[in-house]
């Protein structure tokens, strides 16, 4: 048994990648509560399931105009300091939703504005925060700390929800103030982060170098098959778009019932992700990727053909698990095969396809289902990531290849 300060066993003896863990919970149920809390009130408000969709796009349209200057910034500047400033500027939207509920003077458009500032925040967050992790423990410990990165995520996206519904019971300001004190006990572990002083960067600022995160994975084979197999299996495999009409239509339970379906695959990803923090994979890290793209894409049919609730629960948990070795095959590639200085460039593109997969996922899933029925809509978005598995592997056989994640190289 190797002793406590060997690297296969020290993960959380890291001290600064405890501090990073917690940060990352803090800020996730943060915003977890803060998005619980501002759909119910905006649907308390006006009673528009439309408008619970503007929730959404005010958040996302801020991601998708600014991620490629967010990587670049993360890239250029101290990226811990980046990250205090989003937690002061989501503690400040958030602050501002508190003091607005308390003292009754909230109104739509003003949600909607602070919605949008925090959709700001999150653009420049997400690519600093996924550039920070490979400086905080040892390369060999890198797949391991992803993984246990996913479960804090997962944990945040179960517990966030739960959490802030319970705290809305004393009202939306309260649920908003508690976010305002995450997302300064977040700025707080950032801050006691300690790393090796760096040279600063004097890279030139101009479009060219805010499109290099975009030149760097195209030129790597491995990297970009693994961003792009994920776009398109997200893509086509989605189907939680579609959870309200299988639970009331087709599984026949009410609104319990679609709450156990949303959370099975966070359930199935989390369970996936604390068995990947102690099993690493230890070789033919490329070919498990593509077995878990097919059984997600397997676990989609299942559910799309399912009319029995616990046969369906099963498929998503497994279709959460296996989405999950995928996540932690390419969040690995992405970082240890790019250089410290593009990194977050690179996990702005890479979060930038992930966003994409996910709403366009979701797009692609009604229009489906209004073209060809709900259950063919899934089957067929499961059949076609099947399909897209089998082509990506004679596509993209570097990424087929890849074998240790701990052994990935910088290629020049």
């Amino acid at each position: 048994m190797p002793p406590a300060s060997s690297p296969s066993s020290s993960l959380f003896a890291q001290r600064e990648f405890v501090l990073f863990w917690f940060a990352r919970v803090s800020a996730m149920v943060a915003h977890q509560m803060l998005t619980v809390g501002v759909g119910w009130q905006i649907y308390t408000m006006t009673g528009s399931a439309l408008d619970l969709g503007f929730v959404g796009l005010a958040q996302f349209l801020p991601s998708f105009l600014l991620m490629l200057p967010a990587g670049h910034v993360a890239d250029r500047f101290d990226r811990r300091r980046v990250l205090q400033a989003c937690m002061a500027l989501e503690a400040c939207a958030a602050a501002g939703l508190a003091i607005g509920s308390w003292q009754g003077w909230i109104t739509e458009p003003l949600v909607f504005a602070l919605i949008f500032v925090v959709g700001v925040a999150r653009a420049f967050q997400t690519p600093a925060m996924s550039a920070l992790l490979p400086a905080l423990v040892p390369r060999e410990l890198f797949p391991r700390a992803i993984a246990s990165n996913s479960a804090a995520t997962q944990s945040a996206v179960i517990a966030g929800p739960a959490l802030g519904g319970f705290i809305y019971v004393a009202g939306p300001a309260a649920v908003y103030g508690t976010s305002v004190a995450l997302f300064l006990v977040t700025g707080l572990m950032v801050h006691l982060i300690r790393l090796a002083r760096r040279p600063a960067r004097t890279e030139k600022v101009d479009l060219d170098s805010v499109l290099a995160g975009i030149r760097y994975i195209w030129s790597r084979q491995a990297v970009l098959g693994a961003i792009s197999l994920d776009l398109f299996a997200v893509l086509l495999g989605g189907a939680t778009a579609l959870l309200p009409i299988y639970a009331r239509d087709i599984l026949q339970t009410g609104p319990w019932g679609l709450g156990l379906l949303r959370s099975c695959p966070a359930v199935g990803a989390l369970a996936m992700a604390l068995y990947l923090a102690r099993h690493p994979l230890k070789g033919r890290a490329g070919r498990k990727m593509f077995a878990a793209v097919a059984l997600f894409g397997v676990a989609t049919v299942v559910f799309g053909v399912s009319t029995w609730f616990p046969v369906s629960l099963v498929a998503l948990v497994v279709l959460g698990a296996s989405d999950m070795v995928s996540v932690v095959v390419r969040s690995s590639l992405v970082q240890l095969q790019t250089p410290d200085e593009m990194r977050g460039r690179v996990s702005a593109v890479n979060a930038l396809f992930i966003g994409t997969s996910n709403q366009l996922g979701e797009f692609e899933s009604g229009v489906t289902a209004a073209w060809f029925g709900v259950v063919p809509a899934v089957v067929i978005g499961g059949l076609g990531t099947l399909v897209v598995c089998a082509l990506w592997m004679r596509r993209f056989p570097e990424l087929a290849n890849v074998d240790r994640l701990d052994a990935a190289q910088k290629r020049a």
